[in-house]
């Protein structure tokens, strides 16, 4: 194996054990940065190493034992300043002594409670949505901060501030590696899903730059609300979530032509849905149903958004879609999660199962009420059903304007590209 294979492997490791790695080794010495540290000076022995000796049978637990040797280097170095740092490094110690079996069974016990306290740091309340997101690719998913940066379109160096701010931000919080107290849960549980669902949105819309989509992105929120749902079987919002990115994922492939262009819903060949996708998806928002079955309590937000995508994922074809149900979703979902962006939403139901004019209303109050002066979709949404009145000029300045809104250029050459149509008097 030449060296660069062994450095193709040990990236390979590191994306699928990082996670784990970092868990178990917050655990320990009840810091994140700290953890994250450690986990980085045992993957640069890594390099070092495994180009001259080989790739160990177990690496994962190479990575694990080499940062906690790392972690009692560090805490005696630090000549225990601390009684805390004291009991730390005994721990670690009397552990090292009892053997490397120990440790791997140890961590294979705990590795799931220890990930999933690992979400509820990263995800934090306390960090902004930018914040914890940004965390979240980094410690869960293994991205490297060039990465991260190339995703989101911003640049290196403020990412790797905003990953050093939100650590230090932990830290001077004083927030513990542990489970959320049984009162503290919902609300925690919420800021992970919404920086999962953040995540896979900026994948699947891309907010800017001059791709439609960044299906990287969708991929490795899908592998983290995968692994959630793994970890918290009884909660349905997970599984509602999973469901919804699941759903949505399995649409990619056609939403793009062949030079990149958007394709909208209406449009797609959905021979090109992916159907294990779907599967799963529908399997997944089961799940949910099931769960919130047990728990005698009502559908959460995402697992009615997964309910809404499942009725397009069944219908065969457009004309099969079922919006008078899709229409009830919405009003369940106004309910539950009240926002302009639902109603604008439902407001394009409605006009799929009532008429134009009637989804015209709606979005007119919107655009009355003015919290939606500068999302580029309620302009979008207006233009098309002034097309499909047949108010073509009213439409053309509607696209227009959506264009000047967005920050994405395809979605913009989209909307251009409409208002030329409605110039011509077409729809």
């Amino acid at each position: 194996m030449t060296v660069t294979d062994v450095h193709r492997t040990i990236e390979a490791v590191w994306r699928i054990e990082s996670a784990r790695l970092i868990a178990a080794l917050a655990r320990i010495v009840r810091d994140v940065g700290v953890a994250e540290d450690l986990a980085q000076e045992a993957l640069v022995i890594a390099l070092e190493q495994w180009p001259r000796s080989g790739i160990p049978d177990n690496p994962g637990a190479w990575l694990m034992i080499t940062a906690r040797n790392r972690a009692i280097d560090q805490l005696r170095r630090e000549r225990m300043r601390s009684g805390k740092h004291v009991a730390i490094a005994y721990e670690l110690e009397m552990e090292q002594e009892q053997g490397g079996g120990l440790l791997e069974a140890s961590a294979d016990e705990t590795i799931g409670d220890d990930l999933l306290r690992l979400m509820f740091v990263a995800c934090h309340p306390v960090l902004s949505a930018e914040a914890r997101t940004a965390l979240t690719l980094k410690l869960l998913a293994g991205l490297t901060t060039t990465e991260i940066a190339r995703a989101f379109l911003v640049p290196e160096p403020t990412i790797a501030q905003r990953i050093v701010r939100a650590k230090r931000t932990l830290a001077e919080a004083g927030v513990p590696f542990e489970m959320p107290r049984r009162d503290e849960l919902g609300a925690r549980l919420a800021s992970v899903l919404e920086a999962i669902y953040l995540i896979f949105n900026e994948g699947h819309s891309a907010t800017a730059g001059e791709d439609w989509m960044r299906p990287a992105l969708c991929e490795e929120a899908l592998r983290l609300g995968r692994i959630l749902a793994e970890l918290a079987p009884h909660e349905s919002e997970v599984h509602g979530l999973v469901a919804l990115m699941e759903l949505q994922a399995s649409r990619i492939r056609a939403r793009v032509g062949p030079a990149g262009e958007p394709i909208l819903l209406m449009e797609q060949n959905r021979a090109l849905w992916d159907r294990l996708l779907i599967h799963r998806g529908l399997l997944a928002l089961a799940r949910g149903e099931s769960a919130v079955e047990a728990a005698g309590e009502g559908r959460g937000p995402y697992l009615l958004q997964a309910a809404l995508a499942a009725c397009h994922a069944r219908a065969a074809t457009t004309a099969d879609t079922d919006w008078v149900q899709i229409t009830s979703l919405y009003d369940e979902l106004a309910r539950v999660n009240p926002s302009p962006v639902v109603e604008l939403n439902r407001a394009v139901a409605v006009a799929m199962a009532y008429g134009p004019a009637a989804g015209l209303e709606l979005a007119d109050r919107l655009m009355t009420a003015g919290t939606l002066r500068t999302y580029h979709l309620l302009p979008s949404v207006r233009g098309d059903l002034l097309a499909k009145l047949g108010r073509y000029e009213e439409a053309r300045g509607e696209f227009e304007r959506a264009a000047t809104l967005t920050r994405n250029a395809r979605e913009s050459q989209l909307l251009l590209a409409r208002a030329a149509a409605c110039q011509r008097g077409e729809s």
